[in-house]
């Protein structure tokens, strides 16, 4: 329970507001003047002061400064009579948190005192996780202490040193790249060989092959030399297979049959060659569903899929994303040059409550605008892209005053199906195992009048 202390040489107000605040179940203490006050604050816990502007000795502007000064962390909150607004933007500026016009009335006055609750909770989490950040990680490059992140780190070094082909899964922006370096870096037989990635969607069709296993010369027009592919470039480390939802059908045959023998045949050879590196894959698709739609193979997905591994969206990261934001700032700031800047608890907030379509790419883009704006200040709301501002976190609303704000079953049953979607990485095989249905269901509760299931973007 926050601790409130009440400045006011009139003993009628002290005695009334100290009465009423203890009614309302908030520890407070009262004093007479600014000496007994800053007296008290040295000696005892106190979060909240709340403070007369005219008294004796030191005025309520001139305690304000001196608690800024002795109490940084102390939150305190002005009384000012009517008619004196100047003083009250005198009291602000030397560090009053909020101000108040006499006679106060006592609701006004809790709900004041709540809003500097509120601040002070979010400031002290804000500098918790800043503390953290400096603490090692369990994994290098893997930041973040939520149970989700703990949990993908176990994983992480179960099967590090395993040989076994991985598919690592989830949505664009997680970060499945770092998962797949973690995997070799902390692998004893293969981190101080080579890690080769390449990305199945960004090289064209009719480069891939050439591109992974290799040519011998004069195998097509361009090919003036022989070259080994990416797979034997890997040597005796891992290659990684990026986007391999993204990967053509013929080529995945070609692929199926390489991680069956364990050797490549390059384009235009005759001769099979054995490759020693492990194979990671990872996709923002849930392959499952595009073996249903005929778009990857069945064979393939169970000899990629041997070791799952499923990196959470930033949303599931609780306080994570406070820690990851403050992670960036600290880099942001590194490279260009600035002195980091902090980040308000009013931005924190918003940055906690917003849903990151994006995850952890996002809020890095949304990091080095905010400190690119934020010059040589802290990082405030204002600084903040204008769709995170505007963000309201989506829920189901289960009653409702209001006729015209009731929707149908149908609507509410959407809703849910997208809210489970969401929890689970936009991976439609295991919503369909939470809401008890096939895959098939499952599409036609997404749809929404005058759409079809081809057509809506389940990731949410």
């Amino acid at each position: 329970m926050p601790n409130v202390l009440l400045v006011d040489d009139d003993e009628d107000t002290r005695t009334l507001l100290h009465e009423g605040l203890q009614r309302r179940g908030i520890s407070a203490h009262a004093v007479a003047s600014a000496a007994e006050c800053l007296e008290w604050v040295r000696d005892h816990d106190v979060d909240v002061v709340v403070t007369d502007v005219q008294m004796p000795g030191l005025s309520g502007v001139e305690l304000c400064e001196q608690l800024r000064i002795r109490h940084p962390d102390l939150l305190a909150i002005v009384l000012t009579g009517m008619g004196t607004y100047d003083t009250a933007i005198e009291a602000v500026r030397s560090g009053a948190y909020d101000y108040l016009t006499k006679p106060v009335k006592l609701d006004a006055l809790v709900v004041a005192l709540q809003r500097a609750f509120d601040h002070l909770a979010v400031d002290r989490e804000v500098r918790r996780l800043r503390a953290s950040v400096d603490v090692a990680t369990p994994i290098p490059s893997i930041v973040g202490s939520s149970a989700a992140i703990r949990e993908l780190s176990a994983m992480i070094r179960r099967v590090a040193d395993a040989d076994a082909t991985v598919l690592i899964t989830g949505e664009s922006g997680t970060g499945k790249e770092l998962v797949a370096r973690a995997l070799h870096e902390l692998s004893p037989a293969r981190h101080a060989e080579p890690f080769v990635a390449v990305n199945c969607g960004a090289v064209p069709a009719n480069l891939l092959e050439s591109e992974l296993f290799g040519h011998v010369r004069g195998a097509f027009t361009d090919a003036k030399s022989s070259r080994s592919g990416l797979f034997l470039q890997a040597g005796k480390g891992t290659i990684f297979l990026d986007e391999i939802g993204e990967m053509p059908l013929e080529m995945q045959v070609k692929l199926l049959r390489v991680l069956q023998e364990r050797t490549v045949r390059p384009v235009g050879g005759d001769e099979e060659v054995p490759f020693e590196a492990r194979v990671i894959t990872a996709t923002n698709r849930d392959l499952e569903s595009e073996i249903d739609e005929g778009r990857f193979r069945e064979d393939l997905f169970y000899r990629v899929n041997v070791v799952p591994i499923a990196v959470p969206p930033l949303r599931a990261r609780g306080a994570d994303i406070l820690t990851l934001a403050k992670y960036l700032v600290e880099k942001v700031a590194t490279r260009t040059g600035k002195h980091p800047p902090e980040i308000s608890p009013d931005a924190a907030r918003k940055l906690m409550s917003y849903d990151w379509p994006g995850n952890v790419r996002e809020l890095e883009n949304c990091i080095e605008r905010a400190v690119a704006f934020s010059g040589a200040g802290n990082i405030e709301l204002a600084h903040l892209p204008t769709k995170i501002l505007d963000h309201q976190p989506s829920r189901i609303e289960l009653s409702t005053a209001e006729v015209s704000e009731m929707i149908t079953l149908d609507e509410m049953e959407r809703r849910y199906v997208r809210q489970v979607l969401a929890s689970v990485s936009g991976n439609k095989t295991h919503a369909a195992r939470v809401l008890g249905i096939d895959r098939r269901s499952l599409y036609r509760r997404l749809e929404t009048p005058g759409t079809s299931s081809g057509s809506d973007d389940t990731r949410l």
